[in-house]
Order: structure tokens, then sequence, then C-alpha cells
């Protein structure tokens, strides 16, 4: 099946999914933060996303969960607003998704703590870190491809801007749809970003390469242990 459709059909199965004190970017909407059609713009990106992608990676990271900062706004793991904009320093949205990307945090919302927030939309500091970290260890943006065990965003309850650890019940859920974007991909070189990725992927009966979560000073550490791995695989330029 091209790749298309198979992330298409991928996308769709993401709908289904639905919890408490967690937001499903393609399937929920929220009209405190979202723009109109916020939905449809994140099932966009994240098919244009996977497209370029399937056939062409060669390494899938996994982290724990969406944040609020990332991809419960972009509909793409690992990826802010600023990035979709092509308002971030070293990624633009060509990289990402192949052609201009469009935000669905709405800048008028009342909720939004920061006035760079409401004009330039969300950055997390983590996406810029792994983003930098791949392609300065010589991958191409459709040469590795970033994903969650818990793909969706766990908030505290009534907090939509914040993030909370999923629980196990939400990890088992996740983890259905790593496997199945593991089988869409086929083999590819598995990492873990976190300890609580790691130890859901090897329950799960996969052997990944733990990194460290670049959070709370783990930045150098998840560059070092990346660029390690990669050039023991001959990944590496």
């Amino acid at each position: 099946m091209e790749p298309s459709r198979l992330a298409k059909q991928f996308v769709q199965s993401l709908l289904r999914w639905h919890g408490p004190d967690a937001f499903n970017p393609w399937a929920d909407f929220d009209p405190d933060y979202d723009v109109a059609y916020a939905r449809s713009i994140r099932k966009a990106q994240l098919e244009r996303y996977l497209t370029r992608r399937l056939g062409n990676a060669r390494i899938l990271l996994v982290a724990e969960a969406c944040g609020y900062q990332g991809g419960r706004f972009t509909g793409v793991a690992m990826t802010c607003e600023r990035m979709m904009l092509s308002l971030h320093p070293t990624v633009n949205a060509r990289m990402v998704i192949g052609a201009p990307g469009r935000r669905t945090s709405r800048a008028d919302s009342p909720f939004l703590p920061k006035e760079i927030q409401r004009r330039s939309g969300f950055n997390e500091p983590t996406d810029t870190v792994v983003w930098d970290a791949c392609l300065s260890a010589g991958l191409a943006p459709e040469e590795f491809l970033l994903w969650n065990i818990f793909p969706f965003h766990p908030h505290q309850k009534g907090r939509m801007l914040t993030n909370r650890t999923p629980t196990e019940k939400e990890l088992s859920d996740g983890l259905a749809y790593t496997r199945e974007l593991l089988r869409m991909t086929g083999p590819l070189l598995l990492f873990a970003v976190g300890r609580k990725s790691e130890a859901t992927l090897r329950e799960a009966g996969y052997h990944p390469v733990g990194l460290r979560h670049p959070a709370n000073g783990g930045a150098n550490l998840f560059r070092e242990g990346l660029f390690d791995a990669l050039k023991q695989k001959g990944l590496s330029s």
C-alpha cells in the first residue's frame, strides 16, 4: 500500500481513543485553546509527516507522551508550533511536512500565559534538542521518525496546559499504536527516549537503544547517546 494511504489509515485509527484527563489531538477540540478546524489541521499535518517518512526512515525515536507545548497543538510528536510556522531557528515546516504548516492554538486565547505564545505559537525545548541532535548527526529529516508510546496528551485534571506521567493503562493503550507504526515502517533502529519509554518497549519484547531524556539537564547525555549509537550502526555522517 502506498505511504499516503497507510498514513491516512493510521491517523484514522488514532481517532478512536478517548480517556479521562487526556487530550486526543486528532479527535478532540477545546474552544478555549483551539482554532476552528484544529483537528483537521493536526490530522493533515501528521499524515504529511508520516507519508514523507514511510519507506525513508532509518530510525524511530519513541518518547513517553505528547506534551502541551509540542504535539498537542501540531499533531506531530516532539515537534512544536514554531517549527510548523518556520519561526524556529533550525527547523522549518518543509523539513517536517514538506509544506507550510499551520498553528492550531488560538492567538487570541485569553488562557495562553505568555505574549510570545500568542504571537508565535508554542515552543518546546525538548523538541529542539531532539531535532537538532538528529540533524547534527547527519540524518535527513525524512530519515528519523519521532513518536510517543502514549501518543495523546495526558494533563492534570482541569488544567489543559500541563503535562503528567501517563498511567500504566494509558501506556498499554498507546503501545498498540507503536506496534502498528513499526509494522508499517518495517525494521528500524529503535530508540527509547527516557526510562518509562524504554521499560515499556522492553516489557513488550522490543530491544531499543535507551537514551537519556533531554529534559532536566539531560540534553548533552541525549546527544552523546544518540551520536554513539548511530556511529556504531554506521548511520552517522
